[in-house]
């Protein structure tokens, strides 16, 4: 009887121990889990084909074509302008099929493998005058914009999204004022915002945008968490500013008219943009959650 007792104990002793090294390995297999980037599927999508552009007499165009809303705001990006300034243009350029979407005309892609796992950044390009914003590599918003004049440049690198205001003074004059201003370099008084755009860089140093689109940015991008008054405990949306503007020569978009595909910017350039900037962003987006989950 006492034999029997005994196996009994054993085979209990056994089961406990199996039972508590696979409940050891469930953890550690949902720690792993837990540790490894989630798998990313981009939905491929391609822009509206058959887009040709050509030269109009502005106001013409704006005669027959001013409240349509949707035609308007794809020809204000065409000519990198907004309402007011396109008014006052003699000439402006106009494409053929006025029922796409605004990012069929605008040059950025419309999705980048290779940044899949940034979940959200915003991207700059000086020869276009235009910026993208991505998440998790799918374009999610775009538009124009007018970057700094040849004599106050915008910054071109890596920069992150800082403090924001609903409106702010501007440090240049204090009669100009900013509406949805993101801050992306603190010390320089560099960030974007809405500001009348007469179809060429003519900041100084800041990115203006149309107000809608200063608008869809300010609530679309995070700020930076201040440790202290000195220091930054987790930063923002990643910003890269990329490029350079001809600012000798005819504005760049011109050559639409005679090569409508010829001002895209491909994917590989956005990747290769990226590249040497990515260990850094992944780095501090990690970062941004742990302080984020830790609140």
């Amino acid at each position: 009887m006492k034999k029997y007792i005994m196996i009994a104990f054993c085979m209990t002793l056994f089961l406990t121990s199996c039972k508590n090294n696979e409940t050891k390995e469930e953890e550690t297999t949902s720690t792993e889990n837990t540790d490894q980037q989630e798998v990313i599927a981009i939905e491929r999508r391609e822009k509206v084909s058959g887009i040709q552009y050509k030269m109009m007499n502005a106001k013409t165009w704006l005669k027959s074509n001013e409240t349509n809303e949707a035609s308007l705001q794809i020809v204000m990006d065409a000519n990198r302008t907004d309402k007011k300034n396109l008014a006052k243009m003699d000439s402006i350029i106009v494409p053929n099929k006025l029922d796409g979407k605004r990012e069929d005309y605008l040059p950025f892609p419309l999705q980048v493998e290779s940044i899949k796992n940034i979940d959200k950044i915003i991207i700059f390009s000086y020869p276009t005058q235009t910026f993208a914003a991505y998440k998790n590599g799918t374009l999610d918003y775009t538009g124009p914009t007018n970057m700094g004049r040849e004599k106050d440049p915008t910054p071109t690198g890596l920069f992150y999204t800082n403090w924001k205001a609903e409106e702010s003074t501007s440090t240049f004059d204090d009669e100009w004022q900013l509406k949805w201003n993101f801050n992306i370099e603190n010390k320089l008084g560099v960030g974007f915002h809405q500001y009348e755009l007469p179809g060429y860089p003519a900041s100084h140093s800041c990115l203006r945008l149309q107000e809608k689109d200063a608008r869809y940015l300010y609530d679309w991008a995070n700020q930076w968490v201040l440790a202290d008054k000195e220091n930054v405990k987790a930063k923002g949306t990643p910003v890269i500013v990329f490029g350079s503007y001809p600012f000798k020569g005819k504005k760049p978009w011109l050559q639409l008219l005679t090569n409508p595909t010829s001002f895209e910017i491909s994917e590989d350039e956005i990747s290769e943009l990226v590249k040497p900037h990515l260990e850094t962003i992944i780095k501090e987006q990690k970062n941004s959650k742990l302080v984020a989950q830790n609140k």
